[in-house]
């Protein structure tokens, strides 16, 4: 198929795609909530004819379209959950859940991979082969929903999956490529530090658990500057440090949370130990005890490189040579990587910023949201990147 044809077909749903986008947008669900969000997934699949759909799990929908010739079978992901974030954007079709918005692109996840489905419905009698349509739920929050869709089957028999981010730090029409490992590790960290609590003006009968605890946050910093290779993509971030009631009040406690980002499997084993080790000798040598917790999150996104050359060449051919970003990967996190686990597969960022509409504001900011245009390019991706893996 050419990429006139393409993008004739991708025209014909335009308008819908933006619809449902808007009408998600302004009915964002939580992550493990999304029963409104999936009943208007499964319904709106239902309405186009072809496709056998399923709900692998209570708020998650898949949708086969099996071909009338045996072939390979695509799996393409989208995210359907929205964040805890009040927004302020004054849109007509601004959220109408207070509290809850779709602050990451995820509604335009989701109405695109519906457009893709409507047009392969169309084709379903040229098509060799099995497309699966996965509409995730929570991807926002740990433990994810990929993990439980992959434990419910979704990925079984599938020979390659691809997904897709759009992305307000690239521009609209560009599009984001990375190879090898894409995005880390989130794991997550608790600490608390039991002293002993007492008056402010008399120090020397406590046990300082706010001073020991600031020790503690300082001396974790030398993880990343001196135990690991420098060249060793690694963030260890403290990002809460909880104590105290009162100005002239010692806190018997001190609780402290925050975030670690590895790629390399054998470094993310390895920091909770040595974070551990840290953090026990800080507080036997004043005296105080501790608790440590160390939670694993999503594992690291490593693209497959054979993928991810079809999806570059998907965008030459779709866009040009100016439309292909090569970018490095970042320390966010993404559960897609538990479908990467079953089969191999390539997550690419499709540009939704755009300076001149005012379109700059970064993913969770409560003024977040994508240039609309950018849609119907993540329609052509989708369904081209598609045909191609099909014909491999």
């Amino acid at each position: 198929m050419t990429k006139e044809e393409i993008k004739r077909l991708v025209d014909e749903v335009k308008q819908e795609v933006i619809a449902w986008r808007r009408h998600l947008h302004a009915h964002p669900e939580l992550s493990f909530q999304e029963e409104k969000t999936a009943q208007f997934v499964y319904e709106t699949l239902q309405s186009f004819g072809g496709l056998e759909i399923t709900r692998p799990t209570k708020t998650s929908v898949m949708a086969r379209l099996v071909g009338p010739k045996p072939g390979r079978v695509v799996a393409i992901r989208a995210d359907m959950d929205a964040l805890p974030i009040q927004e302020e954007n004054t849109f007509k079709f601004a959220s109408k859940n207070p509290g809850v918005m779709h602050a990451c692109g995820h509604d335009g996840h989701t109405a695109m991979l519906l457009g893709t489905a409507k047009i392969f419905a169309q084709l379903r009698d040229h098509i060799h082969g099995e497309i699966r349509f996965l509409f995730q739920h929570a991807e926002e929050l740990f433990p994810g929903g990929a993990e439980e869709m992959v434990q419910a089957g979704v990925m079984d028999g599938v020979d390659v999956v691809i997904g897709t981010h759009l992305w307000s730090p690239l521009e609209r029409g560009k599009i984001g490529i990375v190879y090898g490992p894409m995005m880390a590790a989130p794991d997550r960290f608790f600490i608390r530090i039991i002293g002993k609590g007492g008056h402010g003006a008399m120090p020397h009968q406590t046990i300082d658990a706010i001073a020991i605890g600031a020790q503690v946050v300082t001396n974790l910093q030398h993880i990343v500057s001196r135990y690991v290779d420098p060249l060793e993509p690694l963030v260890l971030s403290v990002t809460q440090f909880v104590a105290g009631t009162a100005h002239n009040v010692l806190p018997g406690e001190v609780e402290i949370q925050g975030t670690v980002r590895t790629f390399d499997a054998e470094l993310r084993q390895t920091v909770p130990q040595w974070m551990e080790r840290i953090v026990k000798g800080i507080t036997e040598a004043h005296g105080a005890s501790y608790e440590f917790q160390f939670d694993y999150g999503y594992r690291p996104v490593i693209n497959y490189d054979e993928v991810t050359h079809v999806i570059e060449e998907t965008a030459r051919e779709l866009f040009g040579e100016e439309a292909v970003a090569r970018l490095k990967p970042n320390m966010g996190g993404e559960d897609f990587s538990a479908f990467l686990q079953k089969a191999p597969g390539s997550f690419f960022y499709v540009g939704a910023g755009n300076v001149e509409k005012g379109i700059v504001y970064p993913h969770h900011h409560p003024r977040f949201t994508i240039d609309e245009d950018a849609l119907e390019i993540g329609v052509q991706m989708f369904v081209a990147a598609t045909l191609k893996l099909l014909a491999s």
